[in-house]
This record gives C-alpha cells, sequence and structure tokens, in this order.
C-alpha cells in the first residue's frame, strides 16, 4: 500500500468513526417522535471529507472501492437534503447507519490483501 493509499485509508476511519460517534449521540432518542436535530454544520464538514475522498479513490484504489465511497457520499448528501429537523431520531439513525455501511465495506476491500500468485502459478 503506497503512502497516499494508507493516508487515505486513515480518512477514511476517521470519517466511519465520526459518523458512528453521531449515530451513538441519538441512539438514546430512538424512542422519541420529536424531529432529530443535527448539528448540520457538522455533517456538512464530513460530507465535503467524504466527497474527496471518494474523488482521491478513484485511481488509488479498485473500482468496488470507489462505488462504495460514492454510494457512502449519496447518502450523506441526503441526510443533508433532509436535515435539520425534518427526519425522526429513528430514521436519522438509520440514515447515518446507511452511510456506514458503504464506508465500511469500502474499507474492508481495501484492508483485504490481493492474492499473491507465485511465478510458477497458472492465472
Amino acid at each position: 500500500m503506497t503512502s497516499e493509499q494508507r493516508q487515505l485509508r486513515q480518512t477514511l476511519i476517521f470519517l466511519r468513526t465520526s459518523f458512528e460517534a453521531v449515530q451513538h449521540s441519538i441512539a438514546g432518542r430512538l424512542e422519541d417522535p420529536l424531529p432529530c436535530w443535527l448539528d448540520t454544520s457538522m455533517l456538512t464538514m464530513l460530507s465535503r471529507e467524504l466527497t474527496r475522498c471518494c474523488q482521491q479513490a478513484k485511481p488509488l484504489f479498485a473500482p468496488p472501492v470507489t462505488e462504495q465511497l460514492f454510494i457512502a457520499s449519496q447518502q450523506c448528501e441526503l441526510l443533508l437534503k433532509q436535515c435539520p429537523g425534518v427526519l425522526s431520531s429513528a430514521v436519522c439513525y438509520r440514515q447515518l447507519g446507511a452511510i456506514m455501511l458503504p464506508l465500511s465495506s469500502a474499507l474492508q476491500q481495501i484492508d483485504t490483501p490481493v492474492k499473491r500468485r507465485w511465478p510458477w502459478q497458472r492465472r
């Protein structure tokens, strides 16, 4: 893994952890029918960083990784369009999960090394 790939991977871990922290912060209000009021400035910052990572990943990682990052970015933009105060805490919680799922999938694909072949093995 190159230094650029490692740095991008670390940023993706930071983003996943950040979204997870936001999700856990509203977990206590899942039964509350009132709208969820997330900090949109923080979500905007995370969304911008996720979009930047998505763009930087294209030349560095395989297409399945960049596809998962694109899905996470789209889900984050969808959440931002509905914030603040439109979604219930339960729906907001699920939407954050919809961001973390492809983000986690991308990280898992990055962490799984490509099987190495020895020169005498058939392809």
